[in-house]
């Protein structure tokens, strides 16, 4: 896959980036990310859902990368529309395998994770997994040189304190999904699905996406019908952490939900230039000369 040709500053090495460190308690676990002072723009985006089937979206996100806008950028889970596991990115080591034609999804999401390395190696990206990406692992941030984000982590930044996640945790209502997330969280369950051959998990995922994508058609002109992030358990988590704002993504429904005491929600866009009007959209946390971060929304050039 081709970028739009923007130039890209020379590859050089930077200094690791912070790391999210883990907090001790009896209640569920949760990270906190003390953010670099000297950064004054930070970037959030979500649910891009990149697949081979949609390239505008891929083209249009990895112009974006190239323009290097921000001193760290937060991605808060479904970069990929599904993620079968990490060996997707592994070379062929049999010789007859290595000079047949690259599969095409493989090369797609190899010409991704390419792109996004190209971007880490001079900013720092964090990557939260996601409902459709939650197997990434180890071996695609070590290929793409970026930083895992666990869910929920607490960014603490120039005297703001802000609470991220994917946010499909904590939609309630959607029984069924939670039983589902459930079970493909589990240790066995995911060690069980990465020992099964390659191919098949990705038919196994093809699957599994022409499932979604028919409820998705069936459910179009009714609002109502996938959950929301529970308001309850918002509160709760945003006094557990101390912090005032949650930012997450998850629901595709953009907007800031305001909250008692003055805490907040703010929801993140999915992407998707394929559609009219084509929706793509970053959340942008600027350094005010005041001191005090200011958040806005940036439509992605083309997008607008």
């Amino acid at each position: 896959m081709q970028t739009s040709g923007t130039a890209h500053a020379p590859l050089t090495a930077r200094a690791p980036a912070p790391q999210p460190a883990r907090v001790a308690c009896a209640s569920p676990p949760w990270f906190q990310l003390q953010a670099e002072s000297r950064w004054a723009t930070l970037d959030f985006i979500s649910d891009l859902h990149l697949h081979r089937d949609d390239p505008a979206t891929a083209k249009g996100w990895m112009d974006y990368l190239g323009r290097l806008e921000f001193d760290a950028l937060f991605i808060l889970g479904d970069l990929f529309e599904v993620w079968v596991g990490d060996d997707v990115l592994e070379q062929a080591t049999d010789p007859a395998d290595a000079i047949a034609p690259l599969h095409p999804e493989r090369a797609f999401l190899r010409a991704c994770c390419a792109a996004l390395q190209r971007c880490a190696l001079q900013r720092p990206v964090y990557v939260m997994q996601g409902n459709r990406d939650f197997l990434l692992g180890r071996g695609f941030h070590t290929a793409t040189a970026t930083n895992p984000l666990p869910d929920p982590t607490a960014l603490h930044w120039n005297g703001a304190h802000w609470l991220l996640s994917h946010g499909d945790a904590w939609c309630l209502a959607d029984t069924d999904y939670m039983g589902f997330r459930e079970q493909v969280r589990s240790p066995a369950w995911q060690q069980a699905f990465l020992s099964r051959p390659l191919e098949e998990r990705e038919a196994i995922a093809r699957g599994l996406r022409a499932q979604s994508e028919a409820r998705k058609a069936a459910s179009r002109h009714e609002p109502n019908a996938w959950a929301d992030v529970d308001t309850s358990t918002t509160l709760e988590w945003l006094h557990r952490t101390g912090t005032t704002t949650l930012l997450h993504g998850h629901t595709h429904r953009p907007a800031c939900h305001p909250l008692p005491e003055g805490r907040q929600r703010l929801v993140l866009s999915d992407w998707d230039l394929s559609v009219h009007p084509p929706r793509a959209e970053v959340l942008r946390l600027r350094q005010q000369d005041c001191g005090a971060p200011h958040w806005q929304r940036i439509p992605l050039q083309g997008a607008a």
